[in-house]
């Protein structure tokens, strides 16, 4: 299996979260976008700033963010996948899912047509579902 990762599914295996995406590398090739990284670490920084992550906690959580980003290929933000992002859409999408949304077209349009998305956003797998993907991922599995 050949699957796109958007920033919801590192981030609830990262927190010990419930329903984690159950296949969690026993996948063939992950991808995701550069912006991965960028967002777990708002998303680390902001829970710091509301005391929910201690320096311990901030510590943690950024080594496990390492090792998990290590596992997955990144696709560099290009002109075309935000030209792309920047197109009308079938359901309502996010800026930061958008972007997910056309790096995953890309990749299923260039190099691999049997790509699976995953993500634990209901509103982000009606999209992708809308543009012919399979979605996986907790949340998106009985949308």
């Amino acid at each position: 299996m050949i699957v796109y990762l958007d920033s919801s599914v590192p981030l609830r295996l990262l927190f010990g979260q419930r329903q984690v995406f159950s296949d969690w590398g026993k996948w063939d090739r992950a991808y995701t976008s550069s912006l991965l990284n960028l967002e777990c670490r708002r998303v680390i920084d902001r829970l710091r700033m509301q005391t929910a992550l201690n320096d311990h906690g901030v510590a943690h959580a950024g080594s496990e963010l390492r090792r998990l980003v290590r596992s997955v290929d990144r696709v560099t933000l290009s002109g075309s996948i935000l030209d792309r992002a920047s197109m009308p859409m079938p359901t309502v999408v996010k800026t930061l899912d958008a972007i997910h949304i056309a790096t995953a077209l890309a990749l299923r349009e260039r190099r691999h047509p049997e790509l699976v998305f995953v993500t634990h956003d209901r509103q982000q797998a009606n999209a992708a579902r809308a543009l012919g993907f399979e979605c996986r991922g907790h949340d998106s599995d009985s949308a």
